[in-house]
């Protein structure tokens, strides 16, 4: 079967600052590729309905938008062809130096292939689109789809291709959900817009707080790395 896998990140910053942030997150939308242009079909609407003709994204999350955002996540929640899936980096736990050799970037698309490597299934095929950056070192998305490759050898992974995220619905969605994942672990609730928009995912949707979760949790999964190792 051919997936699709869209993906976005927050708090990057917190990789080389510990500072800046409690938690990198890396987040990740799911889908088989046959639905493609429904999950195009729907999020366009429902922008169209708003009269949103930007980017779909946590940042821009206020009071005036709530209803947008509340039916993105309705739509992400019940949409069955549908999964998330998110890594939490504990910044004070990231030692670029020990695990890295200094290289921030290294680490960063580690940490990545932490993300997609326990998803990639026999038999299948994968696409992966990131949100576009400029790194220093010009072959890391093919690095990461070779590792991801050989680690996965009964299932293919086509390609790891950078995306504008303004491109892309899928990656915006990944955003959106990514951003409420990370403003949650962080600390860093800092509207009641955004507030209720947690809350509508903990109380309508998971029926209790966002934690982590084991890897088998399909629909909203949250694995927050262990950096001393194990799951």
């Amino acid at each position: 079967m051919d997936f699709e896998v869209y993906c976005d990140e927050s708090g990057l910053e917190a990789l080389s600052n510990k500072e800046a942030h409690l938690y990198t997150a890396i987040g990740s939308i799911w889908l088989p590729s046959a639905y493609r242009d429904e999950l195009k079909e729907k999020l366009a609407t429902i922008k169209q309905k708003y009269g949103i003709r930007g980017e779909l994204k946590w940042n821009k999350i206020s009071p005036t938008y709530i209803d947008l955002y509340r039916e993105v996540i309705n739509y992400f929640f019940e949409a069955d062809y549908l999964r998330y899936r998110v890594i939490l980096i504990e910044s004070e736990k990231v030692d670029g130096l020990t695990f890295h050799n200094g290289d921030v970037e290294l680490g960063f698309y580690k940490f990545y292939y932490q993300l997609l490597h326990h998803w990639l299934f026999d038999n299948n095929k994968y696409n992966i689109f990131v949100d576009l950056k400029v790194n220093r070192n010009k072959g890391r998305l093919k690095e990461l789809k070779k590792l991801l490759d050989e680690a996965n050898r009964t299932s293919d992974v086509l390609q790891v291709q950078g995306l504008p995220s303004e491109q892309s619905l899928g990656i915006q969605l990944a955003d959106v959900l990514t951003g409420l994942v990370s403003a949650k672990f962080n600390q860093k609730i800092t509207s009641q817009a955004k507030r209720t928009l947690i809350n509508l995912v903990e109380e309508t949707y998971l029926h209790k707080p966002i934690e982590p979760t084991s890897k088998w949790v399909e629909k909203f999964n949250v694995f927050k790395i262990e950096m001393e190792g194990g799951w």
